[in-house]
């Protein structure tokens, strides 16, 4: 008798798969089924052989071929998306004549194509696979970071800014997309966190390459345009690698056996959220719209994002305006990364082994509120104070880890789900807009409003997370009430229809929301 070995106590035995065999004969034809469905129907009438697959050791795989490249992919998007907060200390602005709010707007401009480009995304990520789009969009944006040097002035730079939001827009919704495919919900928790530590990478990488650079002089070239070009290089040669090795989905991964993509298949099964279906549903995007649990997640990113935004765009300019030279603030920055590392790994992990994403959401939240409280009432003399207020207003960043995730967990029905990631990306593209607007050159060099505006919608993401909770739990007894005669079981097997079927979230009455 063959046994799929899980990591849990739970095996699936020879006589248990026939019977879900049978279920799945059944529900062939008729219905809107994923192409996992359709993999597995295949399988039976291949008739492939039974093998024992140790799911702890796939998964062990799966994070060194998938999440790496994921992560590295994460962390090169923040580093070009913030050299120009390091370009700007490096006398970028002074060289290319930027005067009163030009640098706000420029760093602006691409959270503005960011959350434009979102809209197309929505579409083509539900015809092209993931990967693919991602890779390519890498190598673009790298080429666009590559060409920032070339900038003369404010409207050159602006449409490098311009070109890279639209680029880099891909990178959220694609590597949610990825990440579910290959985990349960609370597998995805610390894979979430593991790839997102790349913002904290790119901090640090990002402050130690401002450094380098900021001791590069030569004549004909600047150290932030030299900066810029060598990034680019990089960018393009992690996109290609990108293109090439990520696997469009689980099915189609390489290192992989047919008995190990069975077993992996039927693992995720139990998300209800499906895999790949291309076939694009109206219906799906108007519930999408008319769905509370969206319109609060959306409010949620957009207050965390106005907090992350001001960090990332300013947070050299605040150091050096605490009294610290230019090369100085770019090693202060440092710890930032940590900071924002520490607090992914944490909920990461928090998440996988007690759930409760709201918790997670509101200690973070109050992390960052103690924060902006140090940098916004401290006296001006107290630099150990208003640094270590900078470094803890970065723990709101871990929160959008967690947001990516929920998401992810919680909207099924293909059309549905791959709208929603892009509408959460595009969110935190609104909250980078305004968090930057925040800064104007009539409030320097404190900036307090800014600074208090980082406090408030830190408290208010708080709140949203709360709110959110309490939704899901009205939710899912408002489910429970109308699903009586059904099994709603931990032991569910891979013949219920509903666990391949394109049924969104509120369509499937076995699904149920976690938080």
């Amino acid at each position: 008798m063959a046994v799929f070995k899980s990591s849990t106590s739970h095996t699936i035995t020879g006589e248990e798969k026939e019977n879900s065999d049978a279920g799945l004969r059944k529900n062939k034809g008729g219905k809107d089924f994923d192409r996992a469905h359709q993999y597995i129907l295949d399988s039976i009438d291949r008739a492939e052989p039974d093998l024992p697959v140790d799911l702890k050791t796939l998964r062990r795989r799966i994070d060194r071929k998938i999440v790496l490249l994921m992560f590295c992919c994460f962390t090169l998007q923040f580093v070009d998306k913030v050299l120009l907060n390091y370009a700007a200390v490096m006398g970028m602005n002074k060289q290319l004549g930027l005067i009163g709010n030009n640098f706000s707007n420029a760093a602006s401009a691409f959270f503005v194509a960011y959350l434009i480009a979102e809209i197309p995304n929505a579409f083509i990520l539900q015809k092209v696979a993931a990967p693919k789009w991602l890779g390519a969009n890498v190598i673009l944006w790298g080429i666009a970071t590559g060409c920032t040097a070339a900038a003369n002035n404010y409207h050159s730079l602006l449409a490098c800014r311009i070109f890279l939001g639209v680029f880099e827009a891909a990178i959220a919704p694609s590597l949610m997309l990825m990440s579910s495919q290959w985990y349960t919900k609370s597998e995805q928790a610390p894979r979430f966190g593991l790839w997102f530590c790349g913002l904290g990478a790119g901090q640090i990488i990002g402050s130690l390459v401002s450094y380098i650079f900021q001791q590069v002089k030569h004549q004909a070239i600047a150290g932030w345009q030299i900066m810029f070009i060598v990034l680019g290089a990089v960018t393009i040669s992690i996109g290609v690698v990108a293109f090439l090795v990520l696997p469009n989905s689980p099915i189609e991964a390489r290192f992989l056996s047919e008995a190990e993509k069975l077993a992996l298949l039927k693992h995720v099964s139990v998300n209800r959220t499906g895999m790949e279906n291309k076939n694009i549903k109206l219906w799906q995007l108007l519930e999408g719209l008319l769905d509370p649990q969206l319109w609060l997640m959306t409010i949620l990113t957009i207050l965390i994002s106005i907090s992350s935004g001001v960090i990332t765009t300013y947070s050299a300019t605040l150091i050096r305006n605490f009294g610290f030279s230019s090369p100085t603030s770019a090693l202060l920055n440092m710890p930032s990364g940590l900071v924002s590392i520490a607090y992914s790994l944490l909920t990461g992990y928090g998440v996988r082994h007690t759930s409760y994403r709201w918790a997670w959401i509101v200690l973070c939240c109050a992390s960052g509120v103690i924060g902006g409280g140090l940098m916004s009432f401290l006296p001006s003399h107290n630099r150990a104070g208003l640094l270590a207020g900078m470094y803890l207003v970065n723990a709101i960043t871990a929160t959008l880890a967690i947001i990516y995730q929920w998401t992810a967990s919680n909207v099924a029905g293909q059309t549905k789900r791959v709208a929603s990631m892009a509408l959460i990306a595009g969110s935190f593209g609104v909250g980078n807009i305004v968090g930057p607007q925040t800064f104007q050159t009539k409030d320097a060099p404190q900036y307090i409003p800014a600074k208090i505006v980082v406090l408030a919608t830190q408290a208010g993401g708080g709140v949203f997370a709360a709110l959110l909770f309490l939704y899901y739990l009205w939710a899912n007894k408002r489910k429970d009430s109308t699903a009586i005669g059904l099994e709603v079981a931990e032991s569910e097997n891979d013949s219920d229809p509903g666990l391949w079927e394109n049924l969104t979230d509120k369509e499937n009455r076995l699904f149920r929301y976690v938080y």
